[in-house]
């Protein structure tokens, strides 16, 4: 599985620290991926990371994303603008887990000013470790949340 990794200046350095932490700790089937930034701009915004880490997703080019921000909301609301992303912003690792097995989030997102390293680890493998549980009910929900995203960016939405 590949997983992008990205942060606008408040959350590089956190981004760089979470990556190592996580190398460590995972097996050979993730491959991770450093999309930017190093945190030397206060020009890099949170909006142009999100779209950085959904664009990835959305060429294939990543499986799902981390994204980084002072407070994780800002590209949170980044990255839902875009087709096909499901970001969550998590600060815990229930909500880490839960967002993939029943929402199929593909791009966790958390606040570098908000939440420790030691959490942030444990809530990344949360994520990393869950899978969407194709569940009827979660699928009607996802099909839902695709229609209303058609919808609003035209065209048909796909189904799951």
């Amino acid at each position: 599985m590949r997983i992008a990794f990205a942060a606008d200046h408040a959350g590089a350095a956190f981004k760089d620290e979470l990556l190592s932490k996580l190398r460590g700790r995972l097996g050979s089937e993730f491959t991770l991926v450093d999309l930017g930034g190093d945190g030397s701009d206060a020009l890099d915004d949170y909006p142009d990371f999100a779209r950085a880490a959904g664009s990835a997703i959305q060429s294939g080019d990543a499986d799902r994303a981390i994204v980084l921000c002072g407070s994780g909301v800002g590209a949170s609301i980044a990255a839902n603008k875009m087709r096909g992303i499901r970001a969550g912003l998590c600060h815990d690792t229930y909500s880490a887990h839960q967002g993939v097995e029943h929402d199929d989030m593909n791009v966790l997102v958390m606040g570098a000013r908000v939440i420790g390293m030691e959490p942030a680890i444990e809530i990344a493998l949360a994520y990393l470790g869950a899978r969407f549980s194709g569940e009827a009910r979660h699928v009607r929900r996802l099909n839902k949340v695709l229609a209303i995203e058609a919808a609003s960016m035209g065209g048909d939405a796909p189904a799951r």
